[in-house]
């Protein structure tokens, strides 16, 4: 699925403040490397519905089993593997007899504790790499998964190895089978080992997304293989909040375009967002926060939703919106599945000028049928005259107010809102009162 930076920003999947974004949120990866695979995952959607579905398989087999996954590899155990290669440390004993491995223990005592640490690591990372090929490669493990399996269960048959596996731990190694092992790794085994921590980080980061779809009770959506676009959620909600408002959502080709409005703070861009980056997570193989969740494989996701200006260009908030909006009609007429947010569309002009312009491309937008749209504004004026489009779904979220109390209650309704609380939060927030002191 195609998308954009600027998508990615709008959906907070990135965000400068990282603690605030889908990706920290979702990141339950044990090691630096895995969480940098898991980065790259949610830098490009997948574009083939057998290769989300490989990912759905893969996590859900990784839940199915997750009580045997060995937890022994950690990120300080990683730092210490390269700690050993890293550091300067006297010469190993090729074939260390009983009296060359205790002089080599006595004479070369800081050395000897190091190599001693640090084999110990590389003893329970591979102990942990050959658990995890037993539990998880079988017939039924999808192919992604059985890829780096099997590249590792080729990596770790060496016989230098065997010693491993034939004992409950690294402490039961004499000094003599340490040291043989140790010499094996440090001079004979750095480029396989180097190798197979790279397969462990793309296991941890398909282990962090397991243990998140675990850890926030996600649901695997369902992909169909309708020519035409399709997205039917129940109970969605976003990702970020704690104590969010679910929503039903569907859009399809018979209703393709969603006209949203409400006043500010009604929950209109949260809404929006919602959808965004839980179809976003679904084109990476991840679960979703909803209850269901069923959609077409989308070709692309672009949103237009925190626009700013260009002071050293000199361009303005409008004129970006509107550059915005043109190099997404031009990529959305190419008769491709897309699935377009805007939110607040031409608030960088004056309402009339606003108006005229929303509903231009807005009755431009409804004519692209492989597409689905939501578009949100505070223009709803416009409402009434594109009620004469099938297609446009128009929906609202209701403000209350009470004793010039504002309260929402997020939810999402059928038809225009006609909430007009500028002035109300202007007198609310004591502004008014300021003014008329001066």
């Amino acid at each position: 699925m195609e998308t954009d930076k600027t998508t990615l920003n709008d959906l907070s999947v990135f965000s400068h403040e990282e603690e605030f974004s889908v990706f920290s949120k979702l990141n339950l990866t044990r090691t630096v490397g895995g969480r940098e695979k898991l980065r790259l995952i949610f830098s490009k959607s997948l574009n083939d519905i057998h290769a989300i579905r490989e990912v759905q398989k893969t996590l859900q087999l990784i839940l199915a089993k997750e009580s045997q996954w060995p937890l022994s590899i950690s990120n300080g155990s990683i730092m210490m593997i390269h700690k050993f290669y890293e550091t300067s440390i006297d010469q190993l004993p090729a074939h260390p007899s009983v009296s060359s491995a205790h002089y080599y223990k006595l004479f070369h005592a800081p050395d000897y504790s190091l190599v001693k640490y640090s084999t110990g690591h590389v003893f329970d990372f591979i102990n942990g790499i050959q658990k995890i090929i037993t539990v998880f490669l079988n017939d039924d493990a999808p192919e992604n998964l059985k890829k780096f399996l099997n590249k590792a269960k080729t990596i770790i048959k060496k016989q230098q190895l065997d010693i491993i596996f034939q004992k409950e731990k690294s402490n039961d190694l004499t000094i003599t089978e340490m040291l043989t092992l140790a010499y094996f790794i440090r001079y004979h085994y750095k480029q396989n080992l180097f190798e197979l921590i790279e397969i462990y980080f793309h296991l941890d980061a398909w282990y962090g997304m397991a243990k998140a779809v675990q850890e926030f009770q996600l649901t695997f959506p369902v992909f169909t293989t309708s020519e035409e676009p399709v997205l039917k959620a129940e109970k969605l909600y976003h990702i970020l909040l704690n104590n969010p408002v679910a929503y039903d959502v569907e859009l399809n080709e018979k209703n393709n375009f969603i006209f949203l409005t409400g006043a500010n703070m009604a929950g209109k861009s949260t809404f929006i967002k919602a959808v965004g980056s839980s179809v976003f997570l679904a084109h990476i193989g991840m679960g979703v926060p909803a209850k269901s969740m069923e959609l077409t494989l989308f070709d692309g996701l672009l949103s237009n939703i925190n626009v700013v200006d260009n002071v050293v260009k000199g361009e303005s908030y409008f004129y970006n919106e509107v550059q915005r909006i043109k190099n997404t009609i031009l990529k959305i007429t190419d008769g491709r599945k897309w699935l377009i947010l805007i939110d607040e569309l031409f608030k960088g002009t004056n309402v009339q000028d606003a108006m005229k312009c929303s509903t231009v491309v807005i009755e431009g937008l409804i004519k692209i049928k492989r597409s689905l749209f939501i578009l949100s504004t505070h223009l709803y004026e416009i409402g009434d005259d594109l009620k004469k489009y099938p297609k446009i779904d128009f929906k609202y979220f209701e403000t209350n107010v009470t004793d010039e109390k504002l309260s929402f209650t997020y939810q999402l309704k059928d038809g225009i809102s006609n909430d007009r609380l500028g002035y109300l939060i202007l007198k609310r927030e004591k502004v008014i009162e300021l003014l008329e002191r001066i």
